[in-house]
Order: C-alpha cells, then sequence, then structure tokens
C-alpha cells in the first residue's frame, strides 16, 4: 500500500491570461477518491491544445471569459489543475470500486460521460472541467481509468490518451477503411501525426499535409504522399480525389479541403488551428452529397480499441521532447511555436525507478 501524503506539488490555472496565471505550488490537497473513483499517482501528462485554449478563454463565444470558457462551454472554476494526457498508477480506491484495481498502471479516458458518481448530461474534458493531471495525484471515476500493459515508459503513453483518441474518434465516425484515401491536415501535430498512423492501421491512403522541414518525417510515420500546406490542394491533387478529410485546420483552406472530396465524401473536424471561421458554399456541399462531422465526445468502445493498439505495437509514440512539471511555462512555449513532430511531456514524479 502506498503512502499517500496530504499535500503535493502540482500546477494551479489561476484564471484566464498569459502564463503569469499558471502557479506551481507545493502545498495543493491530494484529493480523496469518491465511492467510485480512483487516486491516481501521476507519473507524466503531457500538453495539449485544449491547455493553451482554456488559458486564453479561446472557447468563448460570448466574449466574456467568466461564462463560457472551457470545453463544454462552462464557466470554469479556479483555481483549476490542467492537464488531460495522464499516465499513473491507482493507489487507492474508492469504496465501491475493487480493490484489485490497486497499483494498476492506468491511461485515463480524457473525455468524461461519469463524475462524482454520476452520468453527467455533457461530457466534460479531464482537466476542464474537474481537475486534471499537472500534479502529483488526481482522480477521476475508475470507468475512465483503463489498465495499460505495456513496456512503454510514463512520458511515451502519456503522449496517446487525448491526440491518439482524438484521431481514433475521427476515423471512426468517418467509418474510415481499406479503400479510402484519406487527407490528413496539420499531420506533424499530436493528433495529426497520430492519425496518419490509426489510418495506416487501417489499411487506408494516407496524403499529409505539413510544412517542407517535416516531409520526410510524415513519410516515416506512414503517409503515402505529403502536400506543404503553403500549397494550393486543388492545384496539386486535383478536385473529386479524397474520400475523407480530417481536418484539425480549418481557416481559409478549408474551401480547398471540399473541392478535393469527392461526391458522397466525409468531411471530419475537430480542430481549427488555423482558424475557426470558415468559407463554405452550401451548393457545393449538397450537390455533392457530403457527409460532415464534428467530433468532440468519443464513441463508446474507441478509447478500448485505441489501448488495444498501444499493447499490440500498432502505433508508436511520438514524444518531441521532455520537460519538468516546474517547466511547464516552457514546455507549453515549446507547443506554442509549432516546431515539434507529436508530443510535447511532463514528466511529474520525482521517483527515478518510476517510468
Amino acid at each position: 500500500m502506498s503512502i499517500i501524503p496530504e499535500k503535493m506539488r502540482g500546477v494551479y490555472l489561476n484564471g484566464h491570461g498569459s502564463f503569469d496565471v499558471l502557479e506551481i505550488r507545493e502545498d495543493i490537497p491530494v484529493p480523496s477518491p469518491g465511492p467510485t473513483e480512483v487516486l491516481i499517482k501521476v507519473g507524466a501528462a503531457a500538453i495539449n491544445n485544449t491547455d493553451i485554449n482554456t488559458r486564453l478563454a479561446w472557447y468563448s463565444k460570448s466574449g466574456n471569459d467568466s461564462e463560457d470558457a472551457t470545453w463544454s462551454g462552462n464557466a470554469i472554476e479556479f483555481p483549476r489543475i490542467q492537464g488531460a494526457d495522464v499516465c499513473g498508477r491507482i493507489v487507492a480506491v474508492g469504496k465501491d470500486v475493487k480493490e484489485d484495481r490497486l497499483n494498476e498502471r492506468v491511461l485515463i479516458e480524457p473525455c468524461l460521460r461519469r463524475a462524482k458518481g454520476e452520468t453527467l448530461p455533457q461530457s466534460w474534458y479531464f482537466g476542464s472541467e474537474c481537475n486534471g493531471g499537472f500534479a502529483e495525484y488526481t482522480v477521476v471515476d475508475s470507468e475512465h481509468a483503463y489498465k495499460i500493459n505495456s513496456k512503454l515508459k510514463d512520458v511515451e503513453l502519456a503522449s496517446f490518451p487525448c491526440s491518439y483518441s482524438t484521431a481514433e474518434n475521427m476515423l471512426t465516425r468517418a467509418n474510415v477503411g481499406k479503400k479510402d484515401t484519406v487527407l490528413i491536415t496539420g499531420a506533424s501535430g499530436g493528433v495529426g501525426s497520430a492519425a496518419v498512423q490509426l489510418a495506416k492501421a487501417r489499411g487506408a491512403k494516407v496524403i499529409g499535409i505539413t510544412s517542407e522541414s517535416k516531409v520526410s518525417d510524415i513519410l516515416n510515420l506512414g503517409a503515402d504522399e505529403v502536400l506543404l500546406r503553403d500549397k494550393s490542394i486543388v492545384s496539386t491533387l486535383g478536385v473529386d480525389r479524397i474520400d475523407v478529410v480530417i481536418d484539425l485546420a480549418a481557416g481559409k483552406q478549408f474551401p480547398e479541403l471540399i473541392e478535393a472530396l469527392k461526391p458522397f465524401g466525409r468531411y471530419v473536424v475537430a480542430g481549427a488551428i488555423a482558424g475557426p471561421h470558415v468559407e463554405l458554399d452550401v451548393r457545393r456541399l449538397y450537390l455533392k452529397d457530403l457527409s460532415f462531422f464534428g467530433c468532440t465526445v468519443l464513441e463508446k468502445n474507441v478509447f478500448s480499441n485505441l489501448v488495444s493498439h498501444i499493447e499490440s505495437g500498432n502505433i508508436k509514440p511520438l514524444v518531441s521532447n521532455i520537460f519538468s512539471l516546474e517547466e511547464i511555462v516552457d514546455a507549453q512555449k515549446a507547443f506554442l511555436a509549432k516546431k515539434h513532430i507529436g508530443k510535447i511531456v511532463l514528466k511529474v514524479s520525482r521517483n527515478k525507478d518510476e517510468e
């Protein structure tokens, strides 16, 4: 049985704003698991877009930071411990959780359907609507803590939950198969690089869009072809060439993505890093009989499928850089520079014997 302290170190988000709203603390109370929850000692937690977007109030549609600046569109409660990409071990369980779960190595499913023993009317995001993994300990409902059997290190496993589950969810919603040609925007990012691997695992032909400096990296991930993001998609590919677009960028290239789709093609979106407002000619939507999918909440079997992919070695972790928890500002700056391939991860545990 692990000795659980009363206080822990972690990072508080104290409000919306710049890096100065992030505060390293050593006196944060260790949470206690509720009846259906487990307490997890965090080994590592990765940086992702949601951390940045929540801090900057990017999700706010009203312009009033306090009203709707979270993933679900509700007000955030401060201080908040962020961090949705988490790998760790279960060190305590609630009274309704079987004790044989103790010491399980787990990944946390970041899209939450249950919290505090209740089924949620609208899904939460771990580290947004509730405290997450940028601390030494965290709690989550037992059903969202997935046992993982892997020789990979915690910092490697922490690169999977958000990006890879998002990518797998997009491919699942679009029913991607062996006969499909899939175009992936932002192919060097966390979700994009995951989508390249997972689409290839399904047998699809994959075309990635990235910068010139990252072409060889995307090809090495398994992409069959790479387009440069500053080039015209239609001029390069032509029209009616793509079965599925996996879009993480949106922005000004959106009309060309639609032109590139074949009749009855599927457009799937889970990000807007190039800009959330796009120009849509609705005639192209209905005359080409296109299907549009907005993806946030994970389909039921997506995370368990992801764990199976990891355990079987079908996909590999892409860790660009590792920072300590205390270096979270440097980690977020590196993330925002967008010079990396894959994920930037925080090593939370100070125990050198822990992976």
